[in-house]
Parts: C-alpha cells; sequence; structure tokens
C-alpha cells in the first residue's frame, strides 16, 4: 500500500501545507505560509500541517471568550505595566482552561496520525513496517503563527511561543492552547496597542510540524555576509545546529561558487554533537577523534545545499540565510529568511604581508591591531584596555560591553553564526572564530595584526596603507527592500547611523543594562528602581537621537546570564 504523505482535507480548522501558499496569511500566519511556499516550491520542508486562525476564533467563540477578553482589554491602561501584566495573564489563563470544540479536538488529533506515517511506505516494503509507524506518535515542533506577522510596518517577530519536542495527542492539544494563550502576552498585547491594531484583527495559526533527528545540520548563507560577495557560505556540525549559534561547536566551512563549485573547505575538530534522547530531551555527545575530525557534509549534500540556497534567493529575490537538517541521508530546509547588514559596501583588505601566526573564520570584516588580552574566566574581563584584541574559547552576553572596548575578536570555537560572529558584526569589530588553539597559541600582550576578511592573524602590527591593498565591493541592490540595523549599545548608536540607513529593526535592552555594569537584581535590592528606569530611559534616549524609527525588545536576562555585572544573583 501506499500512504500518502500529506492528507487532504476540505476542512477550515486543519490545512496541510500542500493547501497553502504565500498568500495565506489569513488562514495560516506569517509563518505557516512561509513555510507552505517553499514547501510548494519543492523544496525539501519536514512534512506538517496548520490549525488555522479560524480554528483559532471558532475556540474562542465556542468557549464564550471573545466578548470577555474584549472587555478586559479595554480597562487595559497600557503604560501601567502591572495592570497589563495582570490581565493579559488573566486572559491567559481563560484560554488554557477551556476545552476544544470537539470538532477541532478531532481534526488536530486525526492530521496528527497522519502525519505520524507521512513517509512513503511503498507495496515493496514489508506492512508491518506501517502498523508499527502507526503505533508510535512523533515528535513535533509546535508553532505560533500570528497573522499579523511579516506586515510592512509591523513584523510581531518572537512575540508569541513555539515549542518543540512534544509528542502525544494530550501535549499535543495542550501545547496549541499554549500558542493560542501566548497571543496575549503583555509584549504582544502592548505591541499590537502601539501599532493600531484592533483586537478582532489579532487571530493566531498554529503550525505542527515534523521533528527532524538531524545526524546533521548547519547553516547556508546564499551570499557571504561578511564581505558582500557572490559566494556562497555553509557551515554543517554533527547532531542538532543549536550547537552553531551558541558557538559550543565549531562548524565546517564550505564556500562555493555562483557556479555550484567548490572553492574551499574548512574541516573543524567538532569535539561534541548535540543530540535528543528517546524522551525528546537534549543532550552532549562527546565525539571519537575520528568522527570529530571527519567532514560533515558529503560533496552531493554540499552541492544540493548550495542549489537550494540559489533557487530560495532567486524565489524571494533576496540574500538567503537559510537553516537545514539532515536525517538519514535526506535534506530539510527548517527556515529562511534575508540576509540585513547595516553597511552600504564594504572595503575588502587585501594582499596583507606579514608572519602568519594563526588561521580561522573570518566572522567580520575589517583589519585592525593591538595587544592581545586572553579571557579564561569573566573576571579577566576588567584587564580589557581599549584598542586590545579580545582572545577567548567563545563570547556570551556577559562580554559584550568588554568587546566594544576590543580593537578585534579572536575565539577557538565558533562559527559565522556564534554570538562572537554577529555580534562583532553589529559593532563593526574585525572578528575571527573557531581558530582551535588561539587562547593556547597566542601570548598575554603580544601585538597581532586580525584580518576580518581573510581569517588570518599576522605577527605585529601591519600598518594599513603600507601594507595593505583596498578595493570596494559592489552591492547588489534589491528593489523595494526596507533596511534597518540592530542597534543595542547606546555607545554604538552614532556609528551604526553613519551607515545612511534611518531605522532600528531591534533594540535589546540587555545591551543598555550592560553598558550600566549593574544588573538588575542591583536595583532591586538596594530599592533603586527609579535610577534602572532612568539607565533604560537614557540608553534608549541616545539611541534615538540618530534615528528615526526605533523597536525595542525589552530583557530577558536568564539566570546564567550577566553574571559579572555588579549585584548579580550567585549561582
Amino acid at each position: 500500500m501506499a500512504i500518502p504523505k500529506e492528507g487532504k482535507n476540505s476542512s477550515e480548522f486543519v490545512k496541510w501545507f500542500s493547501e497553502l501558499n504565500k498568500d495565506s496569511g489569513k488562514v495560516a500566519g506569517g509563518k505557516g505560509a512561509n513555510l507552505a511556499e517553499i514547501y510548494n516550491l519543492k523544496v525539501p520542508v519536514p512534512p506538517g500541517f496548520v490549525v488555522t486562525a479560524q480554528a483559532y476564533d471558532h475556540f474562542i467563540k465556542n468557549a464564550k471568550l471573545d466578548e470577555k477578553i474584549k472587555e478586559l482589554l479595554s480597562i487595559i491602561d497600557y503604560e501601567n505595566t502591572a495592570q497589563l501584566d495582570e490581565i493579559t495573564k488573566q486572559i491567559r489563563i481563560f484560554i488554557l482552561d477551556s476545552k476544544f470544540p470537539k470538532e477541532i479536538e478531532e481534526e488536530i488529533i486525526e492530521s496528527y496520525e497522519n502525519l505520524s506515517f507521512s513517509e512513503d511506505y511503498s507495496e515493496e516494503k514489508n506492512p508491518l513496517d506501517f502498523l508499527k509507524a502507526a503505533s508510535e506518535p512523533i515528535f513535533v515542533a509546535v508553532r505560533s503563527s500570528a497573522t499579523t506577522e511579516d506586515l510592512a510596518d509591523a513584523s510581531f517577530a518572537g512575540q508569541q511561543d513555539s515549542f518543540v519536542n512534544i509528542k502525544g495527542n494530550s501535549e499535543l492539544l495542550k501545547h496549541i492552547k499554549k500558542c493560542f494563550a501566548s497571543l496575549f502576552t503583555s509584549r504582544a498585547t502592548y505591541y499590537r496597542h502601539k501599532k493600531g491594531f484592533k483586537h478582532e484583527e489579532a487571530s493566531l495559526a498554529v503550525v505542527v510540524q515534523k521533528m527532524v533527528d538531524s545526524e546533521k545540520s548547519g547553516v547556508i548563507f546564499s551570499k557571504d555576509p561578511s564581505y558582500k560577495n557572490n559566494n556562497i557560505i555553509i557551515e554543517a556540525v554533527w547532531g542538532l545546529g543549536e550547537g552553531i549559534v551558541s558557538g559550543r561547536i565549531t562548524p565546517d566551512k564550505y564556500v562555493i561558487s555562483q557556479d555550484i563549485q567548490i572553492i574551499s573547505k574548512k574541516i573543524s575538530n567538532k569535539k561534541v554533537a548535540l543530540t535528543r534522547d528517546s524522551g525528546g530531551n537534549k543532550q552532549i555527545i562527546k565525539l571519537r577523534e575520528e568522527k570529530a575530525n571527519q567532514q560533515v557534509l558529503s560533496e552531493h549534500e554540499i552541492h544540493e545545499l548550495a542549489e537550494i540556497s540559489l533557487k530560495l534567493e532567486e524565489h524571494y529575490q533576496k540574500p538567503q540565510d537559510i537553516e537545514f537538517a539532515i536525517e538519514t541521508g535526506k535534506i530539510y530546509i527548517v527556515q529562511t529568511r534575508p540576509i540585513t547588514t547595516i553597511e552600504n559596501r564594504i572595503e575588502k583588505g587585501r594582499e596583507i604581508s606579514g608572519e602568519i601566526i594563526l588561521t580561522g573564520i573570518p566572522a567580520s570584516p575589517g583589519i585592525a591591531s593591538g595587544k592581545i588580552k586572553i579571557i579564561e574566566d569573566l573576571k579577566d574581563l576588567s584587564k580589557i584596555t581599549k584598542g586590545d584584541i579580545l582572545v577567548t574559547r567563545m563570547t556570551n552576553p556577559d562580554m559584550v560591553v568588554t568587546m566594544q572596548k576590543s580593537s578585534a575578536i579572536i575565539t577557538d570555537e565558533g562559527g559565522m553564526t556564534a554570538h562572537a560572529a554577529i555580534v562583532s558584526r553589529e559593532m563593526g569589530i574585525p572578528c575571527v572564530v573557531g581558530t582551535q588553539e588561539a587562547t593556547i597559541k597566542l601570548k598575554e600582550n603580544e601585538i597581532v595584526t586580525v584580518d576580518g576578511f581573510s581569517g588570518k592573524i599576522y605577527k605585529g602590527k601591519i600598518i594599513e596603507g603600507e601594507n595593505v591593498k583596498k578595493e570596494i565591493l559592489p552591492v547588489t541592490t534589491e528593489t523595494e527592500t526596507k533596511l534597518k540595523v540592530t542597534v543595542d549599545l547606546p555607545t554604538f548608536a552614532e556609528r551604526a547611523s553613519k551607515s545612511g540607513i534611518k531605522k532600528v529593526g531591534l533594540t535589546r535592552i540587555e545591551g543598555i543594562i550592560a553598558e550600566s555594569g549593574k544588573h538588575p537584581e542591583y536595583f532591586l535590592k538596594q530599592n533603586k528602581i527609579q535610577d534602572y528606569e532612568e539607565i533604560i530611559f537614557k540608553g534608549v534616549e541616545k539611541i534615538s537621537e540618530y534615528f528615526e524609527e526605533l523597536w525595542v525588545r525589552t530583557s530577558d536576562i536568564r539566570s546564567d546570564e550577566f553574571q559579572n555585572l555588579e549585584g548579580a544573583p550567585k549561582k
């Protein structure tokens, strides 16, 4: 027998990706419509379905919550944070305590069961394989997809909740309701109000998508984000791709030309892999030396991933930042988004002469010289003075303020999407990551020159203009593309404004907190809440001096962040 990869139904409550496209935002929300779009491009996307915005509306009306929610929202003073928190919390409780209408619950469970055997079972295969698959529910990702996402003047990105490693009917239904309830977090409710959206305009779909048991995973840039040249960059690790973003694992790096020819390969020592156990929990596995140094992607996989990146770039008419996962030899694309950058052009260094003492992955362009300061522990951060070169295993949010003092950054671990790389590009600081041995091979107070274009570290100071030739790389302009910058640190606002871009797409409050040198707990313990408010206000005000529009994300400091700030709680 042959089992179809997806179910087809005429229900308004559940839709499969094959039934939707980029114009289905009012049904599937922004995320659901985008996934459906690339699915129907025949790009390999993990199979899934969407619990529609119409299902959400029906659920709310059936539970008689529509008028109750409207009444509660009408009494909110949106500048009264305590009241906003309390009322939105009550709305979420109402939603979580309500039951699904029987017709919606049955359709969700039936679709989940169909998704559990969404692989092809041909007649040549043993029918018992099908029965075995049907008897065991699968792990899925449950992802909020708001109907107001990805609009021209309001992205709503990250406003609602998503969940991974969900298994079983009851857990699935519970987490779909959690997604529904997240439409009324304080931040989402406030954001809608500030953007002028009426309550009845807000609705939410939920994407239910098969989890990929990643044997390999990584990131593709359809154009190099460091140089803005035309090369395709692929980074890959064993297991889950989260190790790349955290910087814990230095990925393999593959550079491919636009005609799909492999230009270079850098195979790193991966050391560990992130995986999931049978219960869906993350675990870290230490790799054998042979496996750690083995090339992750086959030549065929490199070519296929490069071709997919070009296909997506052509379709969206913008360079793409793409996440992928590979399970049993099959490639899946789990997300694609446009690449953004704060500069209109990049000066690329050429022909630096000198003694190369170390190489790594070029993560943020530029050339700088300075004294090496090795950071092995957060207590070492105080020894960094302006113009020093920060050398560490991998940066973390506690280091952001110190990073801005540095003339360049070098790390042992990480790739082009690691914390050090992202923050350095934002700050305009040269950065080389994934050197493997910077903290061992480089010596304290040694003077070196860092070339963030090539990933090479040179002995001594190389004077710009004498040893470096430059060329201006052309930048491909995209029609009707709105560019915004990310600015977290008030002291960097003026530099960022020189890009000519007038709007800030994201300011994270964590950057302002970090620059203050004091943890929020300090102000609580000292009963100096007004001082804390003043720091945040002045930080935002300083950034806003240089821009016409500013979007601010409130802080979500976790217990393992900013431990080096004064007043931080003890672990």
